[in-house]
């Protein structure tokens, strides 16, 4: 037996001495001595783009780093199942330094309002932390194995976590990622046809930087290495998606009309039983609703849909659907188990790293409001010292900040349309429809529990499992989660 690792291989002569190994007597490393990147993008252009034997761009994985962009965008980068990756941290990290993203598009007297309300934003963000950081310190005592600089670290990450609230969208952020080229091919397509034109940019970033010589210090033989040149080559914006998101839209537009306004009165609410053909066709509504619908209010609507109707929603998900592409990711349908889950916009990025479940998010709005500090402050520091906070006026800075910064969106948006989101404050209520087996449900109401963890997605991952528990208490048994009601500690992390 003969176990070895390999390393330093540039990812397309990784892709094609993988795929020549499975046809070949020869060990991995003569493969790859044999090989050169003019034969290896030779080898792919016949057999993945003529042949389309699409598996081969599995086994090409890059690394990628996507830096300084906004928060609203970085959300669509990381939105793969497939992928792997970090984002910087709201608890970590002083975004003050960083700043927030401008459009360029803006100019005049809509980039001066714009940059108004981030400035305000941020101003309001920097002072909350500062002034929630002192009470904390003031308040919880320092455990005396616990050095000053710790004490005062962990309670400012305990700060952090009210205070990102203040926090737009348009925050600067950076990731990193880990993909095989497959995955990088349609996640390249997928930000080229998105609306929002820095999303596009993001694109075409992550295209040139497959095609062109990667950055240093790691080289291969002192020679410049292009991450996947052939694999991605022909990445395009995709027809399918920027044609058929505009008609479903379209179509989704009647909503509102139809269903009356968006019920957000509930954290978590787990969908009715229904066919896999009523769940597609909800699926699709809900995904397109320009306003927010609960999946229960469309999977209402659907239910007394003429079935003529149904099919022509199901229809027009496909009706503009090309040879090599994939099906639209709300036709992932046949879940037991789908959580409509209504959160604050920062949590649902938390969230939003599962990747053993569908998820289908609805696009930002300001008019799911956000919680009060009334309800925000005793889950994030318990109810003495939240009573502590409230009444020194804390609480009163952070709702009329949040007030205040909504306000700005709606104003904008008339002139702004797509400028607009990126002022909404992390701490807004966002929806996003979340399709999963029972041992997933058990695996994020276990992990997202833990008392370290941030107050909003332990309050989602616990009423996901009190859903559970309700829907399948046998199954449910089988979990461990922390109650996030009972008293826990300011300082575990």
């Amino acid at each position: 037996m003969k176990v070895y690792a390999v390393v330093g291989v540039p990812p397309e002569i990784q892709a094609y001495a993988m795929a020549k190994y499975s046809r070949s007597a020869q060990s991995m490393l003569e493969s790859i001595g044999e090989l050169s990147t003019q034969r290896a993008e030779q080898f792919l252009d016949t057999f993945y783009f003529q042949y389309g034997h699409r598996s081969i761009a599995d086994l090409a994985h890059l690394v990628l780093a996507v830096e300084d962009v906004s928060i609203l965008a970085a959300v669509r980068v990381v939105d793969e199942p497939l992928w792997d990756g970090q984002e910087r941290s709201t608890r970590y990290q002083p975004f003050k330094k960083t700043g927030y993203f401008t459009p360029p598009e803006l100019e005049g007297e809509v980039a001066a309002r714009y940059r108004e309300a981030g400035d305000a934003l941020f101003t309001a963000y920097d002072g909350l932390t500062a002034d929630l950081l002192g009470l904390l310190v003031e308040v919880v005592p320092r455990p005396a194995e616990l050095d000053p600089k710790g004490f005062e670290r962990t309670l400012r990450a305990r700060a952090f976590d009210v205070s990102r609230g203040l926090l737009p969208l348009a925050t600067i952020t950076s990731l990193g990622q880990i993909t095989s080229a497959r995955v990088l091919e349609r996640q390249i397509s997928r930000l080229l046809s998105d609306p929002l034109p820095e999303v596009q940019r993001i694109g075409e970033a992550l295209r040139r930087a497959c095609l062109e010589p990667a950055e240093e210090p790691y080289r291969n033989g002192g020679e410049p290495v292009r991450a996947a040149p052939t694999l991605v080559k022909y990445t395009q914006p995709s027809p399918y998606l920027i044609e058929t998101r505009r008609e479903l839209e379209s179509l989704a537009g009647e909503a509102p009309r139809l269903l009356g306004p968006p019920d957000v009165g509930r954290a978590v609410e787990l969908a009715d039983d229904e066919s896999p053909f009523d769940e597609a066709v909800a699926t699709l509504l809900y995904r397109a609703d320009p306003v927010g619908h609960s999946y229960r209010q469309v999977q209402a609507a659907v239910r007394a849909m003429p079935e003529r109707r149904k099919r022509e929603v199901l229809d027009l998900a496909v009706a503009r659907r090309g040879r090599h592409d994939e099906l639209l990711r709300e036709l992932q349908v046949g879940y037991q188990l789908k959580f409509d889950i209504l959160m604050d916009y920062g949590s649902f990025r938390d969230l939003h790293r599962h990747r053993r479940c569908v998820q289908v998010i609805q696009e930002p709005t300001p008019d799911h409001g956000v919680e009060p500090a009334a309800d925000v402050f005793p889950r994030a520091f318990g109810a003495e010292v939240a009573k502590r906070a409230l009444q020194t006026g804390l609480g009163e800075r952070y709702d009329w900040a949040l007030a205040d910064g909504l306000t700005r969106v709606r104003e904008l948006s008339a002139d702004a349309p797509l400028a607009a989101p990126y002022l909404l404050p992390m701490a807004t209520l966002a929806r996003a429809l979340f399709k999963m087996d029972a041992a997933q449900a058990i695996y994020m109401a276990e992990l997202r529990t833990a008392p370290a963890g941030h107050f909003s997605y332990r309050r989602v991952a616990w009423e996901m499992y009190l859903a559970l528990r309700e829907h399948a208490p046998e199954l449910a048994a089988l979990a461990r989660p922390a109650d996030p009601t009972e008293v826990f500690d300011l300082l575990q992390r």
